[in-house]
């Protein structure tokens, strides 16, 4: 049977279990929001202690800390806040933040359930107990010092969001861009056919082909990093509505700053704070560089699966890894379930953008914008899928592609599209007589014209080599 201490907050006493170090506000919130079951993504309450810290930080420097307020800190008092923020921060106390995704749409209920959490940890750093009615070190008056909701709760958001594609997207993609593009090194020999409307095209280079999937990835590192400067500017010395009331004219640059020494990202203070606060601009452009890049991945995914599609009755012109049995009944059956996984991934993305271009759109009403909660937990959860659905589709199915050069040059030669270059020499209705003829016969083009004598044999070859297709003129 769980334990309980009472805790109070401003609206009276409330049941808290004894061992948690969140307090009353926190405990509300468990009890207002039980809805979803999901609580904020880990990334983002990590990035909520880093913002702490460097509040702290800023307070500490400006000598705020330790002379304005009821109860001044010590020193001692303040190297613990810091480090229960940095505690917070590194994931240490991970089990402490219960609250529901569904809730205040500030965010509130999470940023004072982390000023409680920094607060009853550094009163235990220095001696005293996370229980303990007085609160020496205060979640509002020191934890929260020169802060809202407001202004704070986006700054996390932010910071998560550069760091995650930072560390996470933008090193995943790039590792499918380099074996994409050594495919397209390795396989620029093999001739293949290529498809328009799904249908007979000219002939192209396997490592052509390849080389394209990989520029979209390498274009897609490029939205990712414009992701990252989409979400630059930070909120933080806004405080409730964008005036900085209660809070030193330096401290959102010195909080901006601090942050973007500890990230490596350059962060910097929002040029208008009353912009910064009110509106989600930014996280929406951001999403919408993520929307794109999902769209390239499930484009690359799906042609990949559709090469690969047969083994006898489709393409089949690349093997990917088998990775399971792919029917329930049908024995032998192996099905291209890494593209599928990652195309998926790619639909959750798309679904996210949604959810974050209503949140940016409908949230935004004056001074606040009062779906941020979600916007967080949805773009996170966008860039940690891609992310790790990237990983597992590199070492389950890309890293293993083998090439089919069989089949490959066999339906280059079978395609009608290889009339394609009699053009220039008899022009295109007699070409398209010849392409017509040889699909109702049931022979190639290559034949159709030996036998209708267009050309002399050793000029036709000329112009219906197929490598020499894959080139521009002279």
């Amino acid at each position: 049977m769980t334990e309980y201490r009472i805790e109070r907050d401003s609206m009276g006493e409330v049941q808290v279990p004894k061992d948690a170090y969140y307090g009353a506000q926190t405990q509300r919130a468990v009890e207002n929001y039980p809805i979803s079951g999901w609580r904020l993504p880990p990334e983002l309450i990590r990035a909520m202690g880093l913002v702490k810290y460097a509040a702290a930080v800023a307070n500490r420097d400006l000598g705020l800390l330790g002379s304005v307020g009821k109860k001044p800190l010590t020193e001692a008092q303040i190297d613990a806040l810091l480090q229960a923020a940095r505690e917070v921060a590194e994931g240490k106390l991970a089990d402490q933040f219960p609250v529901d995704v569904f809730q205040t749409g500030s965010g509130t209920s999470s940023n004072m359930n982390v000023n409680e959490v920094i607060a009853n940890r550094a009163i235990e750093i220095c001696g005293g107990r996370r229980d303990q009615p007085e609160k020496e070190i205060h979640p509002n008056d020191h934890v929260n010092m020169g802060q809202s909701t407001n202004d704070t709760f986006p700054t996390a958001i932010h910071v998560a969001v550069g760091q995650q594609i930072a560390q996470e997207l933008i090193p995943s993609l790039q590792r499918l861009h380099d074996v994409l593009a050594r495919y397209a090194e390795q396989w620029d020999d093999i001739v293949k056919i290529g498809r328009t409307h799904l249908m007979d095209a000219t002939p192209l280079r396997l490592g052509q082909e390849f080389s394209g999937f990989a520029r979209q990835i390498e274009l897609s590192i490029e939205r990712a990093r414009r992701a990252i400067q989409s979400i630059l500017e930070l909120p933080v010395g806004g405080t409730a509505v964008g005036t900085g009331i209660n809070t030193h004219r330096q401290f959102g640059r010195r909080v901006a700053e601090v942050l973007a020494r500890e990230t490596g990202i350059p962060f910097l203070e929002a040029k208008n704070h009353f912009e910064a606060n009110a509106q989600r601009d930014a996280l929406v452009e951001c999403h919408g560089e993520l929307k794109t890049v999902a769209t390239t991945l499930f484009n690359v995914a799906n042609n990949i699966r559709w090469l690969g599609s047969g083994p006898r009755c489709s393409f089949f012109e690349i093997m990917l890894p088998d990775r399971a049995p792919g029917s329930s009944i049908m024995p032998g059956k192996v099905n291209p379930v890494m593209c599928e996984s990652l195309m998926q991934v790619a639909a959750r993305v798309l679904g996210n953008d949604t959810t974050i271009t209503t949140c940016g759109a409908a949230g935004g009403n004056f001074q606040l914008n009062i779906m941020m909660p979600l916007m967080g937990h949805a773009t996170l959860e966008s860039i940690r899928l891609m992310a790790r659905g990237v990983d597992a589709f590199i070492e389950f199915c890309a890293a293993g592609l083998q090439p089919n050069r069989e089949k490959c040059q066999r339906t280059v030669e079978w395609s009608m599209a290889m009339a394609t270059s009699l053009n220039p020499i008899i022009g295109y209705d007699m070409a398209a007589k010849i392409a017509k003829r040889a699909f109702a016969e049931n022979k190639t083009v290559r034949e159709v014209c030996l036998e209708m004598n267009i050309l002399p044999e050793d000029r036709l070859n000329e112009v219906l080599d197929p490598w020499r297709m894959t080139e521009p003129f002279e």
